[in-house]
């Protein structure tokens, strides 16, 4: 069998697995009498073992069976749950990650699993089992009988089998009807559709294996199996599909009743069957009432897997057409046409409303870099010697996938700082008169345009004398400057790169690498962290992020012919000042800008462009913040708001000072999208 068709879908259910079985364990460790818990794990495992079989990645395989036996002899008291047991158990799944990760990778999959087999064992007989630490060794060379595909049976869910039980009752035959096509077909998709509206016309589907979306992107061998209730006989039926061309073959069997009595449906038979939507179909199966109580029917799955190449292609697309909008916006401004204009603003509309459901397709809930942590965190705590509860508030946040993709590392790195420097030793909690347990907030929420993440604990906060005696040591910062730090400004300066306080070098922190690049990955993310911090008391790292990197809104400002793009998510406000308003203080121009002395910046000046307007008596402002930093951009003259599709400058020109991108307005200029952060550095 070609397995590389599901190649992709293996990987995806694995990693689901994997994770399922990641956060059930974490639950059993607080629970261990939960059985129900041990049996969800247990069904996890035992898929993972049956798609790896299947795909022929044999050692996934052997060691997700060593599991199920542990997590079986779990379920049936022949052993009791222990921290041991569960780091064993752990240890696999780390195996399985990485094992996976390697066929992701393009490897095979391979790993020497005996020695945490040998350990698997010894567990599941009650023994004592030392698991060494995860060492990478030669591929393994063990050999297991990869399991065949069940083709043949089917497996029922409650809804399907209170349908089909129902039907029998009324009268109507249940049918599983195998169909086998010719070896050379060419057109199975088209086979199936024909075989489906022939049965569609005799009765209504119930199931179909593979599933429907699989049979019309032709992911199967040449067998499928529909399960259909009809009044028809089996031989009439027989009939009809054998008259499809390229159909080598059609097998006719009943739905037995004895496979519906095995306690799954419902107890009362005054029950009755209504129109409802067939779970893997769509369509909708009528069956006759009896009675006047219906049963619950599960919801249509309304859920697809769309591979996101797909949705990166149609977000190029949209770009293009956002770049036309902007164009064909300007054409109708110039030709003063009302019936022209209506359309225009109509098609504003229309694609305003597209970009809003395509932005949305491509959202993905934080949940998906945050479940990687109570593991992290349950490790780091053992390692440290600290007792640490880590809380997850707003997982269900969405952000855009690219920034999704770049997000994970630096969390990591704030996690494990918040562990290692913020969290105190019990010992030391106790003499502070706190609790013995630490507890890490992570929490992410929407607010205006912007994701905010969270990390706040409750240890000993960041000490900020020592902070700045490191500081001036390292040559971060001069002694004049430190006399005008504020707390928070202190605080920040841990973000220096190379700094660290650490009193020595560990596995976890103290070289000098960390909060640093966190502070770069945001700044390229479009986002900024600041740092409360009470010493005492515990610390709150705030990461501000953009909702998508893609589609933004921007001011449009002239400097001399050219057009500038700033970011509406950088600007406070814009201004006109008269000249005479602005002052010099240590050699730099500023403005009182509502009580706060805030520096001009002079784009012109910036990107060496002729003809400055400072003897004129007013200059337009725009005035952009970065943190608790402003800055006032001096331009020629302000154009307006837009939304602008953000292009990037290419290999060549990625490190032009403060400009971020490129976008391409609706006359066809280009127009430079300026990085307000760079300024404001």
């Amino acid at each position: 069998m070609d397995t590389n068709q599901y190649l992709e879908m293996f990987l995806e259910e694995s990693k689901e697995h994997l994770q399922a079985c990641n956060e059930q364990l974490l639950e059993l460790e607080k629970n261990p009498d939960d059985l129900a818990i041990v049996n969800e794990i247990f069904r996890s495992a035992h898929t993972l073992k049956g798609m790896s079989a299947t795909m022929g990645y044999e050692d996934i395989a052997d060691l997700t069976h060593e599991m199920e036996n542990v997590l079986d002899a779990i379920r049936n008291s022949k052993i009791s749950v222990s921290t041991e047991i569960l780091d064993i158990v752990f240890s696999a799944v780390d195996y399985l990650e990485e094992m996976v990760m390697d066929i992701e990778e393009g490897g095979t999959g391979k790993k020497d699993v005996q020695e945490l087999v040998t350990a698997l064992n010894r567990v599941e007989t009650g023994q004592s089992a030392i698991v060494a630490p995860v060492m990478e060794t030669a591929a393994s060379t063990l050999a297991v009988e990869p399991l065949k595909r069940d083709t043949s049976a089917l497996h029922y869910d409650d809804y399907e089998l209170t349908v089909i039980g129902q039907s029998q009752e009324q009268g109507f035959h249940a049918y599983e009807i195998s169909v086998t096509l010719r070896e050379d077909c060419l057109l199975k998709a088209a086979r199936v559709f024909m075989v489906f509206e022939i049965l569609e016309k005799s009765g209504e589907i119930v199931k179909t294996k593979p599933s429907v979306e699989h049979l019309e992107n032709e992911d199967f061998d040449e067998v499928f199996t529909i399960v259909l209730i009809s009044k028809e006989e089996a031989s009439s039926l027989e009939a009809k599909v054998m008259k499809v061309s390229e159909v080598d073959q059609v097998d006719i069997h009943p739905v037995m009743d004895a496979s519906l009595t095995t306690g799954q449906l419902p107890a009362e038979p005054e029950a009755v069957s209504v129109a409802t939507t067939a779970k893997e179909t769509g369509k909708e199966i009528a069956v006759p009432q009896k009675g006047r109580r219906a049963t619950n029917a599960h919801n249509a799955n309304k859920t697809i897997r769309v591979n996101i190449d797909r949705l990166d292609i149609l977000m190029n697309l949209f770009e293009e057409l956002v770049i036309d909008r902007g164009r064909l916006k300007s054409i109708a401004s110039e030709l003063h046409n009302p019936d022209l204009n209506e359309t225009v603003e109509r098609m504003i509309r229309v694609s305003g409303d597209l970009q809003n459901i395509i932005l949305n397709m491509r959202m993905i809930p934080v949940e998906t870099v945050f479940n990687r942590f109570p593991k992290m965190v349950r490790q780091l705590a053992r390692d440290l010697e600290k007792k640490i509860n880590l809380e997850i508030i707003g997982a269900e946040t969405e952000l855009d996938r690219t920034v999704i993709d770049e997000i994970g590392d630096p969390l990591v790195h704030l996690i494990r700082n918040a562990l290692d420097h913020g969290i105190e030793s019990p010992a030391e909690r106790l003499a502070k008169g706190k609790r013995e347990e630490g507890t890490v907030t992570l929490r992410a929420y929407h607010s205006g345009n912007h994701v905010f993440i969270e990390l706040e604990d409750d240890g000993a906060g960041i000490n900020k004398e020592r902070v700045l005696q490191e500081a001036l040591a390292r040559g971060v910062v001069t002694e004049e400057i430190a006399a005008k730090l504020t707390d928070r400004q202190i605080a920040e300066l841990v973000m220096a790169s190379g700094f660290s306080t650490a009193e020595k070098i560990t596995d976890v922190s103290g070289r000098g690498v960390g909060l640093d690049v966190v502070k770069s990955t945001i700044e390229s993310l479009g986002g900024h962290i600041t740092i409360d911090s009470k010493e005492g008391q515990g610390s709150l790292f705030q990461v501000q992020l953009p909702l998508t990197l893609s589609i933004i809104s921007v001011m449009l400002v002239n400097l001399d012919k050219d057009i500038y793009a700033i970011p509406l998510s950088s600007i406070i406000e814009t201004a006109i000042i008269q000249t005479s308003d602005i002052l010099n203080a240590h050699n730099q121009k500023v403005i009182d800008f509502r009580g706060s002395i805030v520096p001009l910046v002079n784009l012109k000046g910036i990107f060496e462009m002729d003809g400055a307007r400072e003897k004129e008596e007013f200059q337009s402002v725009v005035i952009v913040r970065k943190g608790e930093r402003m800055a006032g951009l001096v331009v020629d003259s302000f154009i307006g708001q837009q939304e602008i599709v953000l292009k990037s400058l290419g290999n060549y020109l990625q490190n032009v000072f403060a400009i971020s991108g490129a976008t391409i307005l609706g006359n066809g200029q280009v127009a430079l999208i300026v990085d307000c952060n760079a300024l404001i550095k």
